[in-house]
C-alpha cells in the first residue's frame, strides 16, 4: 500500500546517493517538484533515465548529482539546447557526465522489458545507425521462428521511478489522463516508485484515456500542486512557455545557473507538500 507523505520524507526515503532514477512524464506531468527536493537534499551519483530529458535534467546535470544519462532525446522544447547538459558533455563542468543513448523505440522497449520482468525487449530498430556501438545495451538476436535479424535492447529496471499526476485516492491509487508517456511502463519496472498528485480525492471518477496505477504498485504519493511546473497537468494547469524561453540565457551561464539553482531550489521550500 502506499503511504501519504511529504514529498521531502518520500525522497529521502526513497532515493539514495548512487541510484538509477527514471523521471519520466511526456509534454506534461513532468516531476519538477520531485526534482527540486532530490537537489535540495544532494542526493548524488546518479544515473539518471528519461525518454526526452528536458529542462528537469539540466537542472539536476547542472547541479553537479549526475554521473550518468540514459536518454533518446534531449533539449529546451522549443527553444534549443540544453546547456548544463551541453556543458558536462564538453567540458566535464560542473563533473563528467557519460551517455548512454538510444531511440525513442529502444527506450520505450527497454521500459516494458522492465515491466514485464524480461530480461530484454525485441524490435525492428538500429539499423544504419551507430548507436549499437556505442552501447552495450543494445544488441541482436536471430528470431527462432523466421531467422529474421533483430535489434535487442536490456531491460530498464530503475531503482526508483518519479512522475506526476492528476489524481490519487486515500489509498495510494493514482489517477493519471492526458499525454501519459511512458509513465505507466516506467513504474511497473522500477523497485520503488514515488508519485506527486495535484490532489487527494475520496474517489477517482474514470476519464477517457486515462490511467489508473494501483496502491500496491506504488511506495509513495505526495501532494504537491503544481508540482510538475513549468510543465503542466491536464485539467489543472496549463505551460508555462515563458519559463522555458527564460531557461535559455539562464542555463548559457554557469554563474547565472548557480545563482538560480541557489535562490530557486536550495534555499526554496518549494511547491506546497503535505
Amino acid at each position: 500500500m502506499a503511504d501519504i507523505r511529504s514529498l521531502e520524507d518520500a525522497v529521502a526515503d526513497l532515493v539514495h546517493d548512487g541510484d538509477t532514477v527514471a523521471m519520466e512524464g511526456f509534454t506534461h506531468l513532468i516531476p519538477y517538484a520531485a526534482a527540486h527536493e532530490v537537489i535540495r537534499q544532494g542526493i548524488t551519483d546518479l544515473t539518471l533515465v528519461r525518454m526526452t530529458p528536458d529542462v528537469i535534467y539540466d537542472q539536476l546535470i547542472g547541479a553537479g548529482l549526475v554521473r550518468k544519462l540514459v536518454f533518446s532525446w534531449g533539449g529546451n522544447p522549443g527553444v534549443g539546447s540544453l546547456h548544463r547538459f551541453r556543458d558536462a558533455v564538453e567540458n566535464g563542468w560542473p563533473r563528467p557526465l557519460e551517455l548512454d543513448e538510444h531511440s525513442h523505440a529502444g527506450m520505450a522497449n527497454r521500459y516494458v522489458a522492465g515491466a514485464s520482468k524480461l530480461p530484454f525487449a525485441v524490435l525492428r530498430g538500429y539499423r544504419g545507425s551507430d548507436i549499437p556501438t556505442r552501447t552495450d545495451t543494445v544488441s541482436t538476436v536471430v528470431c527462432p521462428f523466421t531467422g529474421e535479424e533483430l535489434a535487442a535492447v536490456a531491460a530498464l529496471n530503475p531503482d526508483v521511478t518519479v512522475i506526476h499526476a492528476q489524481r490519487a485516492d486515500r489509498a495510494g491509487n493514482v489517477q493519471m489522463w492526458g499525454l501519459t508517456g511512458v509513465q505507466k511502463e516506467a513504474a511497473l519496472a522500477a523497485d520503488r516508485v514515488l508519485v506527486t498528485v495535484e490532489e487527494i480525492v475520496e474517489e477517482l471518477t474514470p476519464r477517457p484515456g486515462g490511467i489508473v496505477l494501483p496502491t500496491w504498485v506504488i511506495d509513495a504519493v505526495s501532494v504537491v500542486p503544481g508540482g510538475a511546473h513549468p510543465s503542466y497537468a491536464t485539467g489543472y494547469s496549463t505551460r508555462d512557455n515563458d519559463f522555458y524561453q527564460a531557461w535559455d540565457p539562464i542555463a548559457r551561464d554557469r554563474e547565472a545557473f548557480s545563482t538560480w539553482i541557489e535562490d530557486n531550489v536550495r534555499n526554496s521550500e518549494g511547491a506546497l507538500t503535505r
